[in-house]
């Protein structure tokens, strides 16, 4: 259950994140907080390139950090952009493979709250291991 307490302090985060980006090609710098079901909080921010290819998402650094540092399991995300933008569709996949019911908490510059919903809202009908599973008969 996120309580309006860590809503406001994984978005307090997400824009101190969002203040470390490296975004000098599109300039829209985008700054992410995630919240682990074990109560740690790893924060990520754009990083570009100029091959573009090679450019990560905010959502995913926070998520491979925690990843790296051995969590599995999501309670929440926040992002932050100058216009409340959702994420990619790269990053909705990577966030789905950690659990769909994540809830995502999409704000703007300000901090301004513009969505609340999970995963499985963002990525409807996702993509997972079962449908690997499925594709080799087990």
């Amino acid at each position: 259950m996120l309580t309006d307490e860590i809503r406001t302090t994984l978005i307090q985060k997400a824009r101190a994140a969002q203040q470390r980006a490296y975004a000098p090609y599109s300039k829209y710098a985008v700054g992410a907080a995630l919240l682990t079901k074990t109560g740690k909080i790893y924060e990520g921010a754009n990083i570009e390139n100029a091959v573009y290819p090679l450019t990560v998402c905010g959502e995913r650094v926070a998520v491979f950090k925690a990843v790296s540092e051995g969590e599995r399991s999501f309670t929440a995300i926040a992002v932050v952009t100058r216009n409340g933008g959702t994420p990619c569709g790269a990053c909705r996949q990577v966030l789905a493979e950690f659990g769909l019911d994540t809830v995502v908490l999409i704000a703007d510059l300000q901090g301004h709250l513009v969505h609340e919903l999970t995963v499985a809202e963002l990525l409807p009908h996702a993509f997972g291991g079962a449908d690997l599973d499925a594709a080799r008969g087990k």
